[in-house]
């Protein structure tokens, strides 16, 4: 075999071996999410028409990168964004009136607890599952309102 031939090859083996590298250290879970309101529901009747969130994800080696935009109210766009660990450790929750700390927890996985906190009192306690069709999260919690009412959800998300 010539040289080049043989430095072709070479070239041709590593650009697959990176490419496979990156296809396999993609999590199957991150993208973007988008709601989809009439597989949605709360259990006080009060979902907002036009309910539009997207959610987007980014795992990692014991850790979660999250970013969402909630954009239901013509106009206003409401942006949450935090990074956790995947152990349920609580973390720092940045700019967020309602909540100071986040705990995220992997069950299994397609599965997640996610516990939003004040102070250390759960304030939104909610489950993720990830369908096996690779297109669907169903996100159901419990939460409680700036008021003090809880309400039960489920809201489904398909990947964008």
């Amino acid at each position: 075999m010539t040289m080049r031939k043989t430095l072709m090859l070479a070239l041709a083996a590593a650009t697959l071996a990176i490419t496979a590298g990156q296809a396999q250290a993609a999590n199957p879970h991150d993208g973007a999410w988008s709601s989809v309101e009439a597989k949605s529901y709360w259990s006080d009747g009060k979902l907002p028409k036009g309910f539009k969130l997207t959610i987007n994800l980014l795992f990692g080696d014991n850790k979660l990168e999250y970013h969402s935009v909630n954009t239901t109210q013509p106009g206003k766009e409401f942006k949450t964004d935090y990074l956790t660990t995947l152990d349920g450790t609580p973390t720092v929750f940045e700019n967020q009136e309602r909540f100071n700390q986040v705990s995220v927890k992997q069950l299994g996985p397609d599965e997640f607890q996610i516990l939003k906190m004040k102070d250390g009192d759960v304030i939104v306690g909610e489950f993720w599952t990830f369908r096996p069709d690779g297109k669907t999260l169903v996100r159901r919690g419990v939460g409680k309102s700036p008021e003090g009412k809880s309400k039960a959800y489920q809201e489904t998300f398909v990947r964008q």
